[in-house]
């Protein structure tokens, strides 16, 4: 449970942590931000939980094909700002935006013989 505990700790002191930057400098916030830290938590973590090599490969791959439609949501976001959508709005049109991506890139990875 301890252990349990730790992870959810240090993966939250994390987020807020580039939050707090963020609210200082957007360049440090966002450079924190897009590294890829949730990903290499969540090796460390299933490699520190299995041992198994094989499962954080398998992890790493599927996480690379699904960068590129993640991506959607930081173009349509600050565009809908722009256009003068409110925020929470322009949020949720993203994220579903990035969904359909998600959808649409697991779809043709399957056709090219991909699994995730």
């Amino acid at each position: 449970m301890f252990y349990y505990a730790l992870k959810v700790v240090v993966t939250a002191v994390l987020v807020v942590l580039i939050s707090e930057i963020a609210k200082r400098s957007s360049l440090f916030g966002a450079l924190l931000a897009s590294v890829p830290l949730t990903s290499v938590l969540a090796m460390l973590w299933l490699y520190l939980d299995t041992g198994d090599v094989e499962k954080v490969s398998a992890l790493a791959s599927s996480v690379f094909w699904l960068v590129l439609p993640s991506l959607a949501l930081f173009i349509a976001l600050p565009l809908l700002l722009m256009q003068g959508v409110h925020f929470f709005l322009s949020l949720g049109i993203s994220v579903v935006v990035t969904a359909l991506c998600y959808g649409a890139m697991v779809m043709v990875l399957r056709h090219y013989g991909i699994q995730l």
